[in-house]
């Protein structure tokens, strides 16, 4: 019996649970998971009986759909933030995220000189 690939899918759709943070850039690579998870259960469901591991491809994609959407989350979030907040909005909502995670203040004061600089 032949295996289908979870393997590709369950890493693309772990990356994308970990960049969905980062201004949902994890939607790409859920989006490839899941293209990839639908299109080997399509191989699955032609013939089950050649393939030995259809439940584990419907369980990765299952995990790709949820990471998709927290990815398509984030993205439209982070589109949303930069469609209604201003530059300066977003600047001190940054430093104030960095205080919040203990950031030297030297390093915030830096950050702050130099995004003002970039602005002017």
């Amino acid at each position: 019996m032949q295996k289908l690939n979870t393997t590709v899918v369950y890493i693309l759709s772990i990356v994308g649970f970990l960049c969905c943070c980062f201004y949902g850039i994890g939607f790409i690579a859920s989006i490839i998971a899941f293209v990839i998870a639908t299109k080997e259960l399509k191989k699955y469901a032609e013939n089950p009986e050649a393939y030995s591991n259809g439940k584990a491809m419907k369980t990765a994609k299952t995990v790709a759909l949820v990471a998709l959407i927290l990815s398509g989350i984030m993205a439209a979030y982070t589109a949303y933030q930069y469609i209604v907040l201003s530059e300066e909005e977003r600047l001190e909502q940054t430093l104030d995220t960095m205080e919040s995670l203990g950031v030297p203040q030297d390093i915030i004061d830096q950050t702050r000189a130099q995004a003002e600089a970039d602005m002017d």
